[in-house]
Formats: structure tokens, C-alpha cells, sequence
């Protein structure tokens, strides 16, 4: 993906971060475009995958989700024949919001979402249990959040206003 961001974009993806369900009519208003500009950008935008993806950002604790937990998952070996079924059984689970490769004495980390301790267990046993290519795996669980965004900083850029 390579595409290149002007000042109206990066105006354009910023609002967009803040606010998605913003009217593109105000997001043009905004970024001193057409809504037809605005919406073509937009577009363009999408198709290149610079915007992955329209979501709603949930309340973990509004839906009975409040615990955020992080698991350190260290393999045996790295061989993509060997960790195939772990990589699918992590994207499969709905309670994994994040997975990331590491560096470190750590193969993967884990960002998971549970109701309680019950489900955390049994989301572990679904991940973990029976693969024998996985050595270990460390649970450290939130405490407090003091700040939850998925929000990228952009270039500044100057007002287009």
C-alpha cells in the first residue's frame, strides 16, 4: 500500500478518526472541498486500505466484557508449519481483540476481552490446551484503563479552514 496523503487526506482522516459517522458534507465544510471531493477521497481511501475498516468503538464494560487481559505466549519453535494451528485458533476467537508477533523472550502477545475469570479459563483452554508447540503463556490483567484508542497520530498538517 502506497499511497500518497495530501494535507486535504490527512485533514480528511482525522476527522474520520474522531468522529466516522460525521457527514461528509461537514467533513468537506471542514477540509474547504466539495462533498464530492470529500466523498471520492474517501473512497480512495478505502479501496487502498488506508481505511481498514468503519467500526464502532464498544464500551468493553457496557456489554459485559469488563476485563481486559494481556497474554505473553511463548512457542516451542516458530516454524510456520508448526504454528498454523495457534495463528488460526487466535483469529478465530472473537475474545482476542489484538494479536501482535514480538520481539523478546515473548513469540506473541495477546490483548483478550472477558466476562470473568471463568471465561478467560476457557478461552485459554481453547487457545492453548493440546497444542504442543506452545511452551508457556503469562496472563497479566488490567487493573484500570487509563486510556483505550486505536487512533494513529497523523502529520500535522496546516489548517485547511
Amino acid at each position: 500500500m502506497n499511497t500518497e496523503l495530501d494535507a486535504f487526506d490527512l485533514a480528511i482522516l482525522a476527522i474520520l478518526q474522531r468522529d466516522n459517522l460525521r457527514p461528509q458534507r461537514e467533513v468537506a465544510e471542514q477540509v474547504n472541498l466539495s462533498p464530492a471531493a470529500v466523498q471520492r477521497r474517501i473512497r480512495r481511501l478505502q479501496e487502498s486500505g488506508v481505511i481498514a475498516a468503519n467500526t464502532a468503538q464498544l464500551s468493553p464494560e457496557a456489554v459485559g466484557r469488563p476485563l481486559t487481559i494481556f497474554i505473553e505466549v511463548q512457542l516451542v519453535n516458530e516454524l510456520d508449519a508448526l504454528t498454523q494451528g495457534f495463528r488460526a485458533r487466535v483469529a478465530a476467537e472473537t475474545a482476542v481483540q489484538q494479536c501482535y508477533a514480538v520481539t523478546g523472550q515473548t513469540d506473541y502477545l495477546l490483548v483478550v476481552t472477558a466476562r470473568d475469570m471463568q471465561e478467560y479459563q476457557a478461552i485459554t483452554q481453547r487457545l492453548f490446551d493440546g497444542d504442543q508447540n506452545v511452551q508457556r503463556f503469562n496472563t497479566s490483567i488490567a487493573l484500570a484503563t487509563l486510556k483505550r484508542s486505536l487512533h494513529l497520530p497523523l502529520p500535522q498538517t496546516l489548517p485547511l479552514r
